[in-house]
């Protein structure tokens, strides 16, 4: 319900607003909320509304993005990994550990900015290739335990071939592990994408992210709090919401859990 209403508010929120996130009211530097803005405005006249559902917009859809690139990429390796020991699941293990072991928010820190503005889905892309290998080695052990079972041994006596009963039958069967994944990694996505765009290494101006919104109003909280706190309040909001679904689902589908057992 949270993330309906969250949702509901980024994309539909704009358009009764009456501003767009790229308009100057050059009359009204700095003010507080009112009929005219109903969440002020900057110190260079921009909506604070407007701006901030954008942020939203821009946090939700790469967080999306990433949490799904990121689980289909980590079912996938880890899948073939743990199917096939021999070279493949030795070459695909190192290059998993090989990404865990490299300062991957500071080589996106360095990658982003070189971008551009507007390019916000090749940042996609890049905090999507450095969120999937801890999954991928989950997913390994898994794989190692669902290739023995009864089915996927017929199907290899049948001589299927090893990528179809991957796609067919190990990862399937681990769809509510991959679901539950997908869904916190929507939040850890929207926190990393906030925190590069906040020291201004993720989204680009003149685009809009919620981390430029906070930076630049942490400047003025203190004498014009409607900068930051409307961002930063949404911030918490949504990561919370993310997570209370997080939790939901993996009470939902692990009935060793506190709420399986209620």
């Amino acid at each position: 319900m949270l993330v309906g209403g969250l949702f509901l508010l980024a994309f539909v929120g704009p358009v009764v607003g009456g501003w767009s996130y790229k308009d100057k009211d050059f009359l009204a530097f700095l003010q507080g909320p009112s009929g005219a803005h109903w969440w002020g405005t900057t110190q260079t006249g921009g909506d604070v509304f407007a701006l901030t559902l954008r942020g939203m917009q821009k946090s939700l859809l790469i967080g999306l993005l990433v949490a799904v690139i990121s689980t289909a990429v980590a079912a996938v390796v880890g899948a073939f990994a743990g199917y096939y020991l021999g070279w493949t699941g030795r070459v695909l293990g190192w290059v998993t550990d090989l990404l865990l072991v490299l300062p991957a928010f500071l080589i996106v820190a360095v990658l982003s900015p070189a971008l551009g503005p507007g390019a916000w889905p090749a940042l996609v892309v890049l905090l999507a290739a450095f969120m999937w290998m801890v999954t991928s080695k989950v997913v390994r052990g898994m794989t190692i335990s669902i290739k023995e079972r009864e089915y996927v041994l017929a199907a290899r006596f049948m001589g299927v071939p090893g990528y179809k009963i991957i796609f067919r039958h190990v990862i399937p069967n681990m769809a509510s592990l991959l679901i539950v994944d997908a869904t916190l990694n929507v939040s850890a996505a929207i926190l990393t994408e906030t925190s590069l765009s906040y020291f201004g290494f993720g989204v680009q101006p003149p685009d809009v992210s919620l981390g430029g919104l906070i930076a630049d109003g942490a400047r003025t909280a203190l004498y014009a709090p409607w900068t930051f706190w409307f961002a930063a309040g949404l911030l918490v909001l949504m990561i919370l919401a993310v997570n209370l679904i997080g939790d939901a689902l993996r009470d939902a589908f692990d009935p060793t859990s506190n709420g399986g057992r209620r």
